[in-house]
C-alpha cells in the first residue's frame, strides 16, 4: 500500500512517500522558508507529487504539533506555528493529492511510530515520553492509541512532582520542568548537550543534574506505571543522547516507587522519526 507521509512542525517540514513500512522517498525543508499553512501545505502538496511521480497512494499520514482536533483533521493554534488556526489540513492535503487523510499530533504520531516500528514493537500497552524540548507522551493502551475526549491525553508535562521547583506553563515543579531540555536548561543556565558534554568530561555539577533529571523523570514514570500499569515505557531525545546517565536514575526511582515496574528503554527511531510517525499515523492503530 502506498502511503505518503508528512511531518509538520514549527522548525522542519518532513514528506515522504512509503510502501507499507518501507520508505521510498523523502523531502525535508525549513518551515521558515514558507511560512504560514497556505504556503507550507502549498509546498507539501507539490514535493509530494514530486515523490509520487505519477503513482497512486492510498493514504495521507499528518503528524503536527498541538493543539488539534484528530477527529475533524483540523490543526488549531499551536503555539510555535504562527497562524495556523483553525487549519483543516486533512480537507486541503486529502483534495490537493487525491487520497483520504488522517492527523494525529507529533507526541501521538511518535509513540504508534515507536509502537509499530521501534523499542515498543509487540506490546499493547505502552507509554512512550518525547523526553525533548519538552515532555509529551503518548498512550497505547489496550494495542490502541488513547487520545482523549479533546486530544489531550498524554499531556503528562504538567503533573506536578512538586510543591516548589523550577516552573514552567506557570506551574512550579512539574513533570516537564523538572525532567525535558527546557527543564535542565530553566535549572542550570546549560543546554542537554552542554551538560552532556562535561557530564562525560566528568564534571560533578552536570552529573548531579542530569541525575535529578532522572530521578525526576523516575517519579513521574512511576505514576504512570501505577495509573496505566504498562509493559514498557519508551523515552525520546534525551534518553537517546543521555542514554544510562539519564535512564538508570529514573530506573531506581521506578523500582523503588511503582507497584509494578516495567522496563524504561530509549527510543529506537532517531534521525527518520519524523517520516516514520506520519507513515504510523496512515497506518492506523
Amino acid at each position: 500500500m502506498k502511503i505518503l507521509g508528512t511531518d509538520i512542525g514549527g522548525t522542519k517540514v518532513s514528506v515522504c512517500l512509503a510502501d507499507d513500512e518501507k520508505i521510498l522517498g523523502r523531502s525535508r525543508f525549513p518551515a521558515a522558508d514558507f511560512p504560514g499553512p497556505a504556503a507550507t501545505l502549498a509546498e507539501i502538496a507539490r514535493r509530494a507529487r514530486a515523490l509520487m511521480a505519477g503513482q497512486h497512494i492510498e493514504r495521507i499520514g499528518i503528524s503536527c504539533a498541538g493543539p488539534l482536533d484528530s477527529s475533524r483533521g483540523v490543526v488549531l493554534s499551536p503555539p510555535n506555528m504562527p497562524g495556523w488556526d483553525n487549519v483543516p489540513v486533512c480537507e486541503i492535503l486529502a483534495r490537493e493529492l487525491g487520497a483520504p487523510a488522517r492527523l494525529e499530533n507529533d507526541a501521538n504520531a511518535a509513540a504508534l511510530a515507536e509502537w509499530q516500528f521501534g523499542a515498543g514493537r509487540g506490546t499493547r500497552h505502552m507509554v512512550f515520553l518525547t523526553c525533548s524540548t519538552g515532555m509529551g507522551g503518548g498512550l497505547i493502551l489496550d494495542g490502541r492509541l488513547y487520545r482523549g475526549r479533546r486530544d489531550f491525553a498524554g499531556e503528562v508535562g504538567h503533573l506536578r512532582l512538586t510543591d516548589d521547583g523550577p516552573k514552567l506553563y506557570d506551574k512550579a515543579g512539574s513533570f516537564e520542568a523538572w525532567a525535558s531540555g527546557t527543564g535542565l536548561a530553566l535549572q542550570t543556565g546549560r543546554s542537554a548537550e552542554e551538560l552532556a558534554r562535561a557530564a562525560r568530561a566528568g564534571e560533578a555539577q552536570a552529573i548531579a543534574a542530569i541525575t535529578r533529571a532522572g530521578e525526576m523523570l523516575g517519579r513521574g514514570i512511576a505514576i504512570l506505571c501505577d495509573v496505566l500499569n504498562p509493559e514498557i515505557v519508551v523515552c525520546g531525545t534525551l534518553a537517546v543522547h543521555l542514554g544510562d546517565m539519564y535512564l538508570e536514575p529514573a530506573r531506581r526511582v521506578v523500582a523503588a516507587e511503582a507497584l509494578d515496574p516495567c522496563p524504561i528503554v530509549p527510543a529506537q527511531l532517531t534521525d527518520d522519526l519524523p517520516e516514520r510517525a506520519a507513515i504510523a499515523v496512515a497506518l492506523g492503530d
